[in-house]
C-alpha cells in the first residue's frame, strides 16, 4: 500500500473515519482533519477518529476525535463502539477499554442484531448534571435551563464528556432543527457551544430523538446526545432511568445506571476500507 489505510465505520448512520497512529504517529493538521472530513474533499465523515497508543495502563487504545471544523471532541459514543469493536477483533476478545480525553471508556459484545451486525455496549461514564459542567453561563437548574428560541425552550442540561441541551417537544416532525440548530449552539448560554437534542416521548419508554451536533450538524445517530436524552427524560419523569432511543439511523438500547454511569448498547458496521493519497496528507 502507498497511501494511508482508514476504515470507513458506522454507528446507526453516524459516520467515521478511523486511522490508526497507534504504530506510526500522523502528522494531521487542521486543514488535513478538514479536508479528510469533507464529503466532497475528502473521504466525509462526521467525525474523524485516530487510535493511538494509550497513556493510562488500564486502557486497550486512546481514541481521539476530531470534529468535521478540526477541533477536537471530548466523546463520542458510536465512535466508541466502532473502535472497541476494532480492538476486539484484533485482541480476540469480548471486552475493552477505550481511553478518551473525557476519561475511561468500558466496552463490551453484546451479541449478534438481526442484520449479521455486531451489537456492542459502551460505559460512557457519569452524566454530569451541575450547570458549572455542562458548563453554562450562569448558575441555574439544569432541569430547567432558561435558554431557547422558537419551539425549543426549557431544555434539560448534561455533559456526557461533552456538553448537551435537550428539548421536549410534542411533534419532533414539526421542529425546524436544521434552521434553529445553527442559533441556538452558538448560543452565549453555552460558553463551549452545546449539542442540541430534540426529543419526542412516545410512551411505553421510548423516545423518538435527532441532535444538532455542535460543528457536524444533524446526524443520522449521535450517541452522547442519546445519553443526555435518556438522563434528562429520566429527571423529567418520563422513563425510569432505560429508555429505546429511535435515531434517524435505527435503535440504541440505555440505560442511566444507579451509579449514574450511562450505558448504551447498538449496532455498528464496517461500511469500507482504503488509503489516503498522499495528497491529502501533504
Amino acid at each position: 500500500m502507498t497511501g494511508t489505510p482508514f476504515l470507513k465505520m458506522h454507528g446507526l448512520g453516524n459516520d467515521f473515519v478511523v486511522l490508526d497512529a497507534r504504530a506510526t504517529p500522523l502528522d494531521l493538521s487542521l486543514e488535513r482533519r478538514r479536508t479528510i472530513a469533507n464529503r466532497r474533499l475528502g473521504v466525509g465523515c462526521d467525525q474523524l477518529i485516530v487510535l493511538e497508543q494509550p497513556t493510562d495502563g488500564d486502557a486497550d487504545v486512546f481514541m481521539r476525535i476530531f470534529n468535521p471544523d478540526g477541533g477536537e471532541a471530548g466523546a463520542c459514543g458510536n465512535a466508541t463502539r466502532c473502535v472497541a469493536s476494532v480492538v476486539m477483533e484484533e485482541r480476540k476478545t469480548d471486552q475493552v477499554t477505550v481511553q478518551t480525553i473525557s476519561g475511561l471508556l468500558e466496552s463490551q459484545k453484546a451479541g449478534v442484531g438481526a442484520n449479521g451486525l455486531p451489537v456492542i455496549s459502551v460505559d460512557m461514564g457519569l452524566a454530569r448534571l451541575d450547570w458549572r459542567e455542562i458548563p453554562v453561563r450562569e448558575a441555574c437548574d439544569t432541569n430547567h435551563m432558561p435558554v431557547g428560541l422558537g419551539p425549543l425552550q426549557d431544555p434539560v442540561g448534561t455533559n456526557m464528556g461533552n456538553p448537551h441541551a435537550t428539548f421536549f417537544v410534542d411533534d419532533l416532525a414539526a421542529i425546524p432543527i436544521a434552521d434553529l440548530g445553527p442559533t441556538l449552539e452558538h448560543d452565549l448560554f453555552f460558553p463551549e457551544r452545546a449539542n442540541l437534542g430534540v426529543a419526542q416521548f412516545l410512551g411505553d419508554g421510548r423516545l423518538r430523538l435527532r441532535v444538532w451536533e455542535r460543528s457536524a450538524g444533524l446526524t443520522l445517530a449521535c450517541g452522547s446526545g442519546a445519553c443526555a436524552a435518556v438522563v434528562a427524560a429520566s429527571r423529567r419523569g418520563l422513563v425510569d432511568r432505560k429508555a429505546e432511543i429511535i435515531v434517524d439511523g435505527g435503535v440504541l438500547s440505555m440505560e442511566w445506571l444507579r451509579d449514574g454511569h450511562v450505558l448504551m448498547t447498538g449496532g455498528i458496521a464496517v461500511a469500507f476500507k482504503g488509503e489516503l493519497d498522499a495528497s491529502l496528507l501533504a
